[in-house]
């Protein structure tokens, strides 16, 4: 599976995670299972794991489509974290999208989940590190 996700209601954070080639319509689907979860909630932050991706084929206008679909609060905070040069330059597009688009949020991008769990204000204690 190229993209899942893992809510933890308590520390209101939702972590992402790709893996290998992820697609539109793979970014489309998770976004939209995790939509219909009873569990999400839209004022969580979200954490994106992307250190497993080999490849991230989605064009920079489905891109922009993907950051507008408000899916999370202009409130929440995004961490990308990343493994490799080309995806940090990914990840970059995505915050400079998300801190521009119509429903603007925080975003930042980072080497280790260690300093974006930080970033994100969870506990070192959360299990999470």
């Amino acid at each position: 599976m190229p993209a899942r996700y893992v809510i933890h209601e308590g520390l209101r954070l939702v972590i992402s995670i790709g893996e290998g080639r992820v697609t539109f319509s793979e970014a489309m689907a998770h976004d939209d299972a995790l939509q219909r979860d009873p569990a999400f909630n839209p004022e969580f932050n979200n954490l994106i794991d992307a250190t497993s991706v080999t490849d991230y084929a989605l064009s920079a206008s489905e891109i922009r489509v993907a950051v507008n679909r408000k899916l999370f609060s202009p409130t929440s905070q995004r961490a990308f974290v990343v493994a490799t040069t080309f995806m940090y330059g990914i990840g970059r597009m995505l915050q400079i999208y998300y801190e521009m688009s119509e429903r603007a949020s925080p975003a930042a991008v980072f080497h280790d989940r260690r300093s974006a769990l930080k970033w994100l204000g969870i506990p070192e204690d959360s299990g999470l590190y």
